[in-house]
């Protein structure tokens, strides 16, 4: 239930809090309970078991948080009509390897995987697949009363996402690792990042034409960009890739709108200056138009240096995407 203070401000009352701690305490005790089981023999294949378990723990955590971003939603909502909320996705987007049957269907379940939580949010209720894994593997959730009424009333009104790739998936794809984004499959026919992303501008109106004709919402691109080894030469750095990576990305952006008819709101870089990579850690990693002088054992003056790249951007801005041209 949503609790009003004093104040005129909305908070999660503690019942909801009581409840998250019980179903937490629920699942460790079982795990204790499987772990003893195997201990004593009486139960096999644990590392299936725990990996079930994980699972489960992870769908309760979801659904919990599914209903209370309904409830922010639909809270942001009342507070001012005006007010207009959205989505995050962290921008998976695959190819099936092959026109195979199997991985057709393979690459059809790896996506809905990741489109789940985007489901939810954006149709206000649980998609009919994942109510039937969720039936298949045994799971209930703790659905209350009023938990339909609070998915459906806090619906987004508009998806964002982060691109920086695609991969491709068929039917040998055992482990996704969301830092490589290894599949067991490359793309023939991109070029990669020195961190091994798949460069793809294509993709990038691909999955603009995928969200929007599965959600038919406004769409932010919040963030999208390329990482390299830049190397600081005389106050500047020469990294002519990213113009053209952004030049590139940009132009199918606009095909997506002009020809396709997509309603993008928006386009943001990751990032404007180089920081540490949360995916890797590594300072050297380096996403930014301005150059910061730290390196990954953090030394340095932490002076920061306009990259060439930089202009470039500024008048992409100022032109609002139509001035693409680059100039060496």
């Amino acid at each position: 239930m949503l609790k009003k203070v004093p104040n005129g401000n909305y908070k999660f009352g503690k019942i909801i809090y009581k409840k998250i701690q019980n179903a937490d305490k629920a699942l460790v005790d079982e795990k204790a309970i499987v772990k003893t089981k195997v201990r004593n023999g009486k139960m096999r294949n644990s590392s299936f078991l725990l990996r079930f378990f994980i699972f489960k723990e992870r769908m309760i955590a979801a659904y919990h948080q599914l209903i209370a971003h309904a409830k922010v939603v639909t809270l942001a909502h009342e507070i001012n009509k005006e007010n207009q909320v959205g989505s995050m996705y962290g921008g998976i987007f695959s190819y099936p390897a092959t026109c195979h049957p199997d991985d057709i269907m393979v690459n059809e379940t790896f996506m809905k995987n990741y489109m789940f939580y985007v489901d939810v949010q954006n149709r206000g209720y649980y998609p009919s697949y994942k109510r039937k894994e969720l039936a298949r593997k045994g799971i209930v959730l703790p659905v209350q009363k009023e938990d339909d009424d609070f998915l459906r009333k806090g619906v987004v009104d508009f998806i964002s996402y982060s691109y920086y790739n695609t991969v491709v998936v068929g039917k040998d794809t055992k482990d996704f690792d969301l830092i490589s984004f290894t599949t067991g499959y490359t793309n023939p026919y991109l070029e990669k990042t020195k961190w091994g992303w798949e460069i793809d501008p294509v993709g990038l109106r691909y999955s603009l034409n995928y969200m929007y004709d599965r959600y038919q919402k406004p769409i932010f691109i919040v963030e999208n960009g390329i990482a390299d080894y830049d190397v600081l030469e005389h106050g500047s750095v020469q990294d002519t890739y990213r113009k053209y990576y952004l030049k590139n990305h940009i132009t199918e952006l606009k095909k997506a709108v002009d020809y396709d008819g997509v309603d993008v709101r928006g386009y943001l870089w990751w990032g404007p200056l180089d920081i540490v990579s949360s995916g890797t850690g590594e300072m050297k990693k380096r996403y930014g138009f301005i150059y910061v002088d730290v390196d990954d054992q953090g030394n340095g003056s932490g002076t920061r240096y306009k990259k060439c790249s930089f202009a470039y951007y500024k008048k992409v801005i100022q032109s609002n995407g139509e001035d693409l041209e680059i100039t060496e």
